[in-house]
């Protein structure tokens, strides 16, 4: 199987495709600054470094899901949640955090 050469720099086109989002919702939120990236005149300009960085970020999960708009209106959500973490034995803010 061939690997996929990615960039370093991704245009909008090439962040949407990477982020698997539309480019509206893409374009909006990078001109939010929910999505690091820069205009340069009218084209806009992502580093793959920067963009891999935000997704590994603390609240990326929550922030991504709701730029997309999956489950932001559905009830289920949080059943659906307890019941995977409640399957993989722990709580969904992890063990790490009840020392703090």
């Amino acid at each position: 199987m061939d690997k996929i050469s990615i960039p370093d720099v991704l245009t909008l086109e090439e962040t949407s495709e990477y982020l698997r989002l539309p480019i509206e919702t893409v374009l909006n939120q990078a001109a939010r600054g929910n999505i690091p990236g820069r205009k340069i005149e009218d084209n806009w300009r992502f580093l793959k470094a920067a963009i891999d960085d935000w997704l590994r970020s603390q609240n990326s999960r929550s922030i991504l899901l709701n730029q997309a708009g999956a489950f932001v209106d559905d009830d289920s959500l949080a059943q659906l949640r307890e019941s995977i973490y409640r399957e993989r034995g722990r709580s969904e803010i992890g063990d790490y955090l009840a020392d703090v």
